[in-house]
């Protein structure tokens, strides 16, 4: 049997930007068929109302500086654990476990901690056991956008926001680890001395399995404007822009499918485990859903919900100023790359009503009635401030890359479809993705359903389009990732051979004509956009 964890990220309702989603701690195992037979999660606000957290954070009164509770963490852990003791779950049948943890959190464990890590006593919980191993109580995470300041100043240190990217993946950016660090460092400099080490919110989860500070793996690591993803190392420069000391502070980072170590007495003596339970370096939850979606090489997933996400399989990376770069959490020696675009299912929902009555199978019927191509015409429909790229508003184009007012409402269906998936092949490209033959596309989300919006993605990427079921994505990630961290310790076996390709139904191919129809389209909505954010900067 392989368990696994997941600390989960809220993620803001962009109807309604003082609404945090509930976060929630889970938990799932599965037998060696992989299929799951535990499933359970702690709610954070809701089991734990002593924190005063809402959606799991306090949002502090600047409204830029995001945080959560250390101890809450821990608690809930304790919480989930005694839940499942109680359920009679045999601790002793786990071969291995993993876990991830919400991206670009961090959490400092005050000079001390290790001796008290490793001299746990089972009759108290962790919450108990280690709340005073904190030199900052409550850690900054991924909502965090106070370091701006910090993010130049690493951009500058380097050479500019495009070296940073060809270092590290990424440019600057507000809620990664290494500026949150930097802003630690020069705002509270005694806590910052006071730390002994620093660890991501997945490798803080590992440490309390192996009661021992676990090393941060590659693929979690390679999101804090930190790690060199090319020799997978920290960068020198990199850290003395951000704080003195931060080599020794961070430890050195690890494959991410390494055993770091088994699981400590302090569970063997209070739960049961196994103490031959090995624990496989936990990550971050977008390298844990690529892994839980069975993504293999050459693969795009593209997840079509309020916000559109796209995974990669990179082998050859040229990091951008745009999206993320990481590397791969299942083959360390390729890359996985992130694209986020805020204008999804909101957007396409907003001109439904607008153009066909609210009715999707207008909207459908419009889709397979107009030609693709759209006839030339081009459209960037931004509800809000969209994150890839970064532009706002509402813009047409005619054939001749003129700008006009308004389109018929068929034509503005269509110029939304293909302009939300030429956006993303434009992109993913400029990361250095290849379209190759034997390129699938992997859908999911709530999108995913309407076979006239996948014949557009897939005619836009000439590749044909499998829907796929991702409930849990990340928590299964771990999972496999667990069985293929102990399997990988006997013999080089792939990822892909320990955990079977997902089951996927073929929905849509591309068009014949397709390839040369959009080529040129492509460049054409490239140039256009230059245009539009050319005007979102004058605004």
């Amino acid at each position: 049997m392989r368990w696994m964890f997941r600390c989960t990220r809220s993620r803001r309702d962009f109807r309604d930007s003082n609404v945090i989603r509930p976060e929630m701690l889970k938990v799932i195992a599965v037998n060696e068929q992989l299929q799951v037979v535990y499933e359970d999660n702690v709610h954070f606000d809701k089991d734990l109302p002593e924190f005063g957290t809402q959606g799991g954070v306090h949002v502090h009164s600047n409204k830029l500086t995001v945080t959560s509770p250390v101890l809450m963490w821990i608690k809930a852990l304790d919480c989930i654990l005694d839940r499942m003791k109680s359920s009679g779950f045999d601790f002793s049948k786990v071969k291995a476990l993993s876990g991830t943890g919400q991206q670009h959190g961090s959490v400092y464990w005050k000079e001390g901690s290790r001796a008290t890590l490793h001299h746990l006593t089972a009759e108290l919980p962790l919450h108990i056991a280690l709340q005073s191993c904190f030199s900052v109580s409550d850690s900054p995470i991924w909502m965090d956008s106070s370091t701006s300041a910090e993010c130049r100043h690493l951009e500058k240190s380097v050479g500019g926001a495009q070296e940073l990217a060809n270092i590290t993946g990424s440019r600057a950016y507000e809620r990664f680890t290494g500026n949150q660090i930097a802003k630690i460092y020069k705002q509270k400099p005694e806590m910052y001395s006071q730390t002994e080490r620093i660890s991501l919110v997945s490798s803080f989860a590992a440490s309390l399995f192996i009661g021992d500070y676990s090393p941060i793996d590659y693929s979690d690591g390679s999101g804090m404007n930190l790690l060199d993803i090319h020799d997978k190392t920290w960068n020198e420069q990199c850290l003395e822009a951000c704080a003195p000391g931060l080599r020794q502070k961070l430890g050195s980072a690890v494959p991410s499918c390494t055993v770091v170590g088994p699981v400590s007495t302090y569970f063997v003596q209070r739960y049961g485990f196994s103490p031959h339970c090995s624990v496989v370096a936990f990550t971050g939850d977008n390298p844990a859903s690529l892994a839980g979606m069975r993504l293999e090489e050459g693969d795009i997933a593209v997840s079509l919900g309020t916000s559109d996400t796209l995974f990669l399989w990179i082998q050859e990376p040229t990091p951008a100023l745009e999206g993320h770069i990481f590397c791969n959490p299942v083959q360390s020696q390729d890359y996985m790359a992130l694209l986020c675009f805020k204008n999804g299912s909101l957007m396409r929902e907003k001109i439904r009503d607008e153009s066909s009555s609210g009715s999707w199978e207008e909207f459908s019927e419009v889709l397979r009635q107009t030609p693709p191509g759209n006839n030339g015409c081009l459209g960037f429909y931004f509800e809000v401030m969209e994150i890839t790229p970064q532009a706002a508003g509402v813009y047409r184009f005619n054939a001749e890359n003129q700008k006009v007012s308004e389109f018929e409402k068929d034509v503005e269906i269509r110029a939304l479809i293909e302009g939300q998936f030429m956006a993303k092949r434009i992109y993913a490209e400029r990361l250095g993705y290849k379209i190759m033959p034997q390129t699938r596309i992997l859908a999911t989300g709530g999108a995913s359903s309407n076979k006239e919006i996948l014949q557009v993605l897939s005619d836009i990427f000439n590749a044909p389009v499998h829907t796929i079921a991702t409930a849990n994505s990340a928590c299964l990630g771990c999972a496999y990732r667990a069985a293929h961290g102990i399997a990988v310790r006997s013999s080089p076996v792939s990822f892909a051979d320990v955990v079977k390709p997902a089951q996927q139904q073929l929905a849509v191919t591309p068009r014949l004509e397709a390839e040369k129809l959009y080529q040129p389209l492509l460049k054409r909505y490239a140039e256009c956009e230059k245009m539009v954010m050319k005007e979102t900067r004058d605004i």
